[in-house]
């Protein structure tokens, strides 16, 4: 098997990337260190690379769709990555998650509707909410200091005094890290069950899970659960394809299924874009070598990440992640105000993060760590942090 380079430093300025390009526009230092959008600053897997290339010097870039040969090679994969069994005609592909989320919130919902989210959590969960004229209803994880947990009693008075009619699950859990285990997923499923709740689950991150985890399709916990349930994948994140605007959803409910079809319909919406359907397949079919290397270098970030902020930053707690790879840290042993720390993070450290606030009032205190890049430049990042706290400290 080939052995890959995730030290590799690939220079991703002036390729419009979202990630190096617009710190300016979005009123960022031109020269800061970029850790926050959920992309990867590694190249995707040589296969992936190679189809799309290939498909380039076609030069013809017509409508296109996904076949059976697509559907099998997802189903394969996770038929072996997680016992699940999906059938091709419970498949949707649309262009990205968000943009499902969004179908799935005026599918399954009517304006007004409550829609439950679990706090802290990925911030567009809020957008396709409100954009939709719907109203976020919160249910806050319980955090006991080093991980969080579900409050089932909150979530079911919630679900009830609001009149809920959709539940968006993260899971794995961003940015938190938790990887639900089976029981906490039948907890909630039956929750739902019990008061006609659809639930909405983006596995977006399902593939990274670390040592010790296991990562369970929302549709295998209970054979009930797929009556009412709609499951959210894509490939952008594991294989660092989030551009080429590819999802898939596995929606076993006819009813449901016919539903969000029409509402992708009413926006215009057909074919995918043909590099998305043939980077996913080559991804799927040929790149779990790939990943799982990957998941390996993760793992050594986060140890050495942990470890240098144990050791030289210890007023800083990092929440150790189960899954994903984002870094949920403390940032309060500073005590300092919000603004103090957005100056110092931004102005002295020169890093980019995404301040806890973005994912709900619950993240206050908190910044996410993008660490899908490699050591030498998460190294760097730290380096600038410390130097940066502890001018301050000197200061103060």
């Amino acid at each position: 098997m080939k052995k890959y380079d995730f030290d590799k430093v690939v220079d991703r300025k002036n390729t419009l990337s979202l990630k190096y390009d617009f710190a300016v526009q979005r009123g960022r230092p031109a020269d800061i260190l970029p850790l926050w959008v959920a992309d990867m600053d590694f190249q995707a897997p040589d296969e992936v690379v190679k189809v799309l290339t290939s498909r380039s010097t076609h030069g013809i870039f017509g409508y296109s769709e996904p076949d059976d040969t697509y559907f099998n090679t997802i189903k394969a994969w996770y038929e072996r990555r997680f016992s699940y069994s999906p059938k091709k005609e419970w498949f949707i592909t649309a262009p990205g998650i968000v943009y499902s989320l969004a179908m799935v919130v005026r599918a399954l919902t009517q304006e007004n509707d409550g829609v439950l989210i679990q706090t802290p959590v990925y911030y567009p969960f809020y957008s396709v909410i409100k954009d939709n004229n719907r109203r976020v209803v919160r249910n806050p994880l319980k955090f006991n200091g080093e991980s969080y947990e579900m409050d089932f009693d909150n979530f079911e008075e919630k679900l009830v005094k609001n009149n809920v009619k959709l539940f968006i699950l993260c899971s794995p859990h961003n940015p938190v890290g938790r990887v639900w285990t089976k029981d906490e997923l039948n907890q909630v499923g039956n929750i739902c069950k019990k008061h006609n709740v659809y639930i909405a689950c983006d596995e977006i991150h399902a593939d990274f899970v670390y040592k010790g985890n296991n990562h369970h399709v929302f549709s295998t916990v209970n054979e009930d659960f797929r009556k009412f349930t709609v499951i959210l994948t894509s490939p952008s994140k594991t294989f660092n394809l989030a551009g080429l605007q590819l999802s898939n959803l596995f929606i076993e409910n006819d009813d449901i299924r016919s539903k969000i079809n029409m509402e992708i319909r009413k926006t215009g919406y057909s074919q995918c874009n043909i590099m998305g359907i043939i980077s996913a397949q080559a991804a799927y079919q040929y790149g779990e070598g790939w990943l799982e290397q990957l998941l390996d270098y993760l793992q050594n970030n986060i140890n050495k990440f942990t470890s240098f902020i144990n050791e030289k930053l210890p007023m800083l707690k990092v929440i150790k992640p189960q899954g994903t790879y984002l870094l949920w840290v403390d940032f309060k042993g500073l005590g300092i105000s919000e603004n103090q720390r957005q100056d110092l993070i931004v102005n002295k450290a020169r890093l980019w993060l995404d301040k806890g606030t973005m994912f709900g009032a619950e993240g206050e205190g908190f910044e996410r760590f993008n660490i899908a890049c490699p050591w030498s430049t998460l190294e760097k990042a730290l380096i600038q942090l410390q130097a940066a706290i502890n001018n301050y400290n000197k200061k103060v």
